[in-house]
Parts: structure tokens; C-alpha cells; sequence
């Protein structure tokens, strides 16, 4: 036998993760492959635990694992059936990621001024009749309870998940939402120390909604980036820290 070379291991890696972990784990790249395919049944426990060479109770935990990944769920008669996660899941997931990561307002805050001007501008481009009379009615609503803080931290970030919708593109979705929900729902304090905010945000949303439903991608663009830049001003003006981590709220 050769010597073994310096830095080399003797045997392999060992996977330490429970079995109903490795059955998760096996399933989830038969999904992502595509060799198992969104909308079909997923084999029975039986069937699995044959596949697979563990016991039945093993590959119950693990497709519990995936029922809470949403990538199968209930179908008819009770049996799984292979589902993608919704965009909302994944949103929600990765809004509650990026508290525990304690992220800031600028950090966020920059990089939604990347996302946004470019998604108003795709709007503009790809919006349906229906998408731009979704984004107007959600001004006309917001114009109407100004008075109402939760609502318009609520509208707000409806707003935004329209314009990203009439973009046409879910990768842009996906990006957005996360950032978006984070970054708008701190805004709690805004409203009540900036006054002036609440109006500055509904004429912002009226000229965007308005560019977007005339096609016009270059004044889209123009008003969604200066919409999130007095977004920033607000809070310079509040006197908000922008540096600190975001507030843990639901």
C-alpha cells in the first residue's frame, strides 16, 4: 500500500445528520433535479422507505421536514403531492433571516435603491391594463387614510410587490419582497415624527403609478429613484438612527 499522502483523509466523510434529515435532504434534490416534478405524488412512506433503506418512521420525520419547506403538500385522498414553495413563504423566510442577521435601515436601504428604479422601470415596460389599474387604485386608497399609519405601512408595501409583479420577472419578485417588507414595515416611527413624510410617500406613489401606466420606463425610473431617496431624507430628518440594527417587530 502507498503511503498516504500528506493532508489526505484515510476514509471519507461521514454524514452526521439524523436519518430523517438524509431522507429530507435526498427527496429535496430528487426535486430540485426535477426528477421529481411540482405536481406530482410523492411514493408512498412504504415505497420511499424501500428506495431509500430505512424505516418508515425515518421517512415520516423527513417528509415532515419538507411539508415545513413547502416543497410537498396535501393533495386529494390525503396523499403528497410536490409543491414549489410561494413566493410569500420565501418571503417570510428570508425577511426573518435578515432580522436575526440584525441588518440596518442603510444597509437595506441601499440596496433597495439598486432594485427599485430598475423594477418601476420593467413595469413600465411590461405592465397589463389590469396591473396598472391595481397600482392606481392602491394610490387612490392610500390618498384616502393618510390619517392611519398601519395603513399606510401596509399600502406601502403593496405598492412595491405590484410594481415588482407588473415587472414580469420572479427573479426580481423574490429579490424585492424580502428587502422590501423589512425596510417599509420599520417605518412605524416615521409617520408620527416626519408628518410631512406621509404625503411626500402618496405623491411619490400617484407619479410613479402614473408612469408606469403611460409606459413611460424612463420617468418610472426617475420617480421610483427619487422616491427612495426622500425615503432616506425622512429618516435623516427624524433623526433615526440608519446605522443600527432594525427594530425585532412581527
Amino acid at each position: 500500500m502507498q503511503d498516504q499522502q500528506e493532508g489526505q483523509p484515510i476514509l471519507g466523510q461521514i454524514d452526521k445528520d439524523p436519518g430523517y434529515i438524509r431522507v429530507a435532504k435526498a427527496i429535496e434534490a430528487e426535486i430540485v433535479a426535477g426528477r421529481l416534478k411540482v405536481g406530482e405524488l410523492l411514493p408512498t412512506e412504504a415505497e420511499l422507505s424501500g428506495l431509500l433503506g430505512v424505516n418508515r418512521s425515518t421517512v415520516r420525520e423527513g417528509i415532515r421536514a419538507l411539508e415545513n419547506a413547502a416543497l410537498v403538500r396535501r393533495g386529494d385522498g390525503k396523499r403528497l403531492v410536490i409543491s414549489a414553495p410561494e413566493p410569500h413563504v420565501i418571503t417570510k423566510v428570508n425577511t426573518r433571516a435578515m432580522r436575526m442577521m440584525r441588518v440596518s435601515f442603510l444597509e437595506l436601504w441601499e440596496v433597495q435603491m439598486k432594485l427599485e428604479p430598475f423594477a418601476a422601470q420593467l413595469a413600465a415596460e411590461h405592465r397589463t391594463s389590469d396591473q396598472a389599474d391595481a397600482l392606481q387604485a392602491n394610490v387612490a386608497e392610500l390618498k384616502a387614510n393618510l390619517d392611519d399609519d398601519d395603513f399606510i405601512i401596509r399600502s406601502d408595501v403593496e405598492f412595491h410587490r405590484l410594481i415588482s409583479e407588473a415587472g414580469g420577472n420572479p427573479v426580481l419578485s423574490l429579490a424585492t419582497a424580502p428587502v422590501g417588507q423589512l425596510l417599509y414595515s420599520a417605518t412605524v416611527d416615521l409617520y408620527a415624527r416626519v408628518p410631512q413624510a406621509r404625503h411626500r410617500l402618496a405623491a411619490a406613489h400617484e407619479a410613479i403609478a402614473r408612469a408606469i401606466a403611460d409606459g413611460d420606463a424612463h420617468e418610472s425610473e426617475r420617480w421610483a429613484a427619487r422616491h427612495i431617496q426622500d425615503f432616506k431624507r425622512g429618516y435623516e430628518v427624524g433623526g433615526f438612527d440608519m446605522t443600527a440594527p432594525l427594530p425585532m417587530r412581527d
